[in-house]
């Protein structure tokens, strides 16, 4: 049986970290599978077969740290002493190492190892990840030498891969897509799920699931949210997720008095029921990597309006969605134009081939 690792920077509530899940819970009766985290305590570690061995680096949860910890201390204390950390935690001998997330993983799995054949995943677009600045500069400068470590590079959107080799077009390694696997029978008996907040009915309901990073760009939606409801064109915005915006955002929406009809509802293990009551899910970031909460949305059959980034290959050949231009003017006039037509949006049925997908993770491994 063959042995794989796979590493992630934690298994907290995300997407790549559901895919991953997903993932393993499928190979694990085929290969003996060990996952590497570099933060412990993850919700998503519950989800996991019993046959599946983890490791982590720290025995301690991300939220636990401090900010100093967080954004300077351990990732500085990986990237200057990269190959002693890694010596010192994998010890054994394994036939594939993957890491799974772009940034400190990959970083660290780039050492080299004698038997094991690596790969990395790319979810991100990687032209906008790290922003802009020196620190961003360093980072691609670093990235640049760890990605010609690995013997194959996959990504789950062709768009990622072409800005990836414009970035990088020196790097001539083994490049592929594979999109995300989704568990779909999951989703829809989860989709199920009571939960405790109550959508009023005589209104639209947007939802969106992300986490409350810069990326998201959720200040967009609360400065859109109030123009549209000045303009007298009622609806709710429930946003699902944590993350270190969360006081800004939550000031900005005091500042725009919108609190009773922008609701952050912080972490939810289980976002499905609220992404199914929806009347539109939406996906407003200024960067995506593919955006895998629209797959799942698709499966829950629901509208969906997203802004003009990698996350529009999701959708291609769904008929019903809106791409807005990636901007506050552009998300403003396609969420009137929702808002304006006062119906609720007819839903229509998705499939999602998850067979072909397991296939080639099959073969490359």
């Amino acid at each position: 049986m063959k042995k794989l690792l796979f590493g992630i920077t934690s298994l907290e509530l995300g997407g790549a970290e559901r895919v991953l899940v997903d993932i393993t819970n499928q190979l694990c009766e085929e290969y003996d599978i060990t996952i590497f985290t570099i933060y412990a305590k993850g919700e998503l570690e519950k989800e996991l077969s019993p046959k599946i061995k983890r490791k982590s680096l720290y025995t301690v949860s991300y939220q636990e740290l401090s900010k100093f910890q967080k954004h300077i201390g351990i990732p500085l204390k990986i990237l200057l002493q990269n190959k002693k950390i890694y010596q010192k935690n994998i010890k054994e001998n394994y036939d594939v190492e993957i890491a799974f997330l772009e940034g400190v993983i990959t970083r660290l799995f780039s050492n080299k190892n004698k038997t094991a054949k690596k790969i990395a995943w790319v979810h991100n677009d990687i032209a906008c990840v790290f922003g802009k600045g020196i620190k961003a500069k360093l980072k691609r400068k670093i990235d640049k030498k760890i990605y010609n470590k690995y013997k194959t590079l996959i990504f789950v959107s062709n768009d990622n891969l072409e800005s990836f080799q414009q970035e990088y077009p020196e790097i001539k390694n083994k490049k592929q897509v594979i999109y995300n696997y989704i568990d779909q029978e999951k989703i829809i008996k989860k989709a199920k799920e009571k939960i405790e907040e109550k959508f009023e009915e005589n209104t639209i309901n947007l939802v969106t699931v992300a986490r409350l990073v810069e990326q998201k760009a959720i200040d967009r939606l609360i400065k859109v949210h109030k123009k549209l409801i000045k303009e007298g064109l009622s609806h709710n915005f429930y946003v699902i997720g944590d993350g270190p915006e969360k006081e800004k955002l939550q000031n900005l929406m005091q500042k725009e008095k919108v609190e009773k009809t922008f609701k952050l509802l912080g972490k939810r293990k289980n976002p499905y029921p609220y992404i199914k009551k929806a009347d539109y899910f939406c996906l407003f970031s200024k960067f995506e990597g593919y955006g895998m909460v629209i797959e799942e949305a698709k499966i829950l059959n629901k509208p969906i309006l997203i802004t003009d980034t990698a996350a529009k290959e999701a959708v291609k050949n769904y008929e019903n969605c809106k791409i807005a231009p990636n901007s506050e003017e552009g998300i403003y006039h396609v969420v009137k134009e929702v808002l304006n037509q006062k119906t609720k949006s007819k839903t229509i049925n998705s499939k999602y081939q998850n067979e072909d997908i397991l296939k080639q993770i099959k073969k490359l491994i």
